[in-house]
């Protein structure tokens, strides 16, 4: 594992939609909506389903697992928050349960990121109480039961 820049990033503002999912992850938890007319897990919080435009969608926890679906290493910040990070990975991750997540991949060399990596969540607490979802590399694989 590498050191870890402190990166001050920039905060979301929470919606109406998307403000349970925050005070979850202010908790630890990683919410997704599942659509009770079609079964579609959704991220990030939506007023209807995209699959089939049902507005039945319920908060479900997820299980924070997940595996790189596609990253970039960048060597330049993207942001004036990020101008001391030094490299960092942004990368698009996909749950265990469907959805995509665009985030950053934490506590490990960004030249050891691959894609297909199994990966799980972690929170970046911030002084405006706000936990943001990241990932670091998995400390376990997941079998899959058939």
């Amino acid at each position: 594992m590498t050191e870890q820049t402190i990166i001050h990033r920039p905060l979301p503002r929470p919606s109406e939609h998307s403000a349970r999912f925050w005070s979850a992850t202010a908790e630890g938890r990683f919410l997704i909506q599942t659509c009770s007319a079609c079964g579609q897990a959704t991220f990030y919080p939506k007023v209807t389903c995209p699959s089939c435009g049902s507005v039945d969608l319920v908060d479900t926890e997820a299980s924070g697992r997940g595996t790189v679906f596609t990253y970039t290493i960048a060597r330049r910040p993207t942001h004036k928050a990020f101008a001391e990070a030094g490299p960092y990975v942004i990368a698009i991750v996909e749950l265990a349960e469907g959805p995509h997540v665009t985030t950053n991949i934490v506590d490990c060399d960004p030249d050891e990121v691959t894609i297909g990596m199994p990966v799980e969540v972690t929170y970046a607490d911030t002084i405006e109480g706000i936990a943001l979802p990241l990932f670091h590399p998995a400390t376990t694989t997941a079998t899959t039961v058939l």
